[in-house]
């Protein structure tokens, strides 16, 4: 059994907020199991054209996509939020294999339980090549953004 994740819904502003950072700050881990524990165990996923259920395949599919995805930084920032429900947008950088540099661009619909798990997540992602001197997201990896780091509306993503 899994513990509760606070905030939980109903959502107010604040505390969709509040779920957001912790979820950018989860994801800039890069930690796949520290990013799990925030979804049921039989989480649904929809992350681009992959389809995944359950704390195990979402591990798997964030160490691969860490492994593929280098040197990743993300922001994300709260569109709209309901009862149980948050919608971000976010932008990540991360850098191939080859050593191109990347920001992806997306938009996620988020499900809470009572207990603040997240149980469904779906995520639409667009990938643009950019330039080094392109980058945006300038931190510590595997760190959170920091307080004073601008958001997406401030970068003008």
């Amino acid at each position: 059994m899994s513990s509760p994740r606070p905030p939980l819904p109903p959502f107010t502003l604040e505390t969709a907020i509040q779920k957001v950072r912790a979820a950018e700050d989860a994801w800039n881990s890069t930690d796949a199991q520290r990013v799990s524990l925030a979804y049921t165990e039989n989480s649904q996923w929809r992350n681009r054209d992959r389809f995944i259920t359950g704390r195990a395949e979402i591990v798997a599919f964030l160490e691969e996509k860490w492994t593929r995805e280098q040197h990743y930084r993300l922001i994300k920032e709260i569109w709209a939020f309901s009862e149980n429900r948050i919608a971000v947008r976010f932008a990540y950088e991360w850098q191939d294999a080859a050593g191109q540099w990347f920001r992806a661009y997306g938009n996620e619909n988020w499900q809470f339980d009572a207990d603040g798990l997240m149980a469904v997540r779906h995520a639409s992602i667009n990938d643009v090549p950019i330039a080094e001197s392109e980058r945006k997201f300038h931190w510590d990896r595997h760190a959170p953004r920091p307080v004073d780091h601008p958001g997406l509306t401030a970068l003008g993503l």
